[in-house]
């Protein structure tokens, strides 16, 4: 499984981005993806999860209400929409699956949140 993220950039806060990760190879027997991010100096948190078949979704406390995910099964890729963006958001975003045992990540995309 390979993935590939895209939509990092710098912002103002307050502001909104949109992040893509892209799943290509043998993605049928994963069971979706998931968002993490890794903030400078510190370790990398689970920020949303989404399922393949029923589209649940799942947020950290401090993203809910105004990150939301999404996804298009026919194109494999999932959608972070981060709205009401703040400093501490400012992070490298990675996308994340698991196909049996095995976990696959993919490069990140920065983002920058300015105050």
């Amino acid at each position: 499984v390979q993935l590939v993220e895209s939509g990092g950039g710098l912002v103002q806060a307050g502001g909104s981005l949109r992040l893509s990760c892209v799943a290509s190879g043998r993605t049928s027997t994963t069971y979706g993806i998931s968002w993490y991010r890794q903030a400078p100096g510190k370790e990398r948190e689970f920020v949303a999860v989404i399922y393949w078949g029923s589209g649940s979704s799942y947020y950290a406390d401090s993203v809910k209400g105004r990150f939301t995910i999404s996804r298009d099964n026919a194109k494999n890729t999932v959608y972070l929409q981060m709205n009401s963006l703040k400093s501490e958001d400012t992070a490298m975003y990675y996308c994340n699956t698991k196909d049996g045992g095995i976990e696959f990540w993919g490069e990140g995309t920065l983002v920058t949140v300015s105050s």
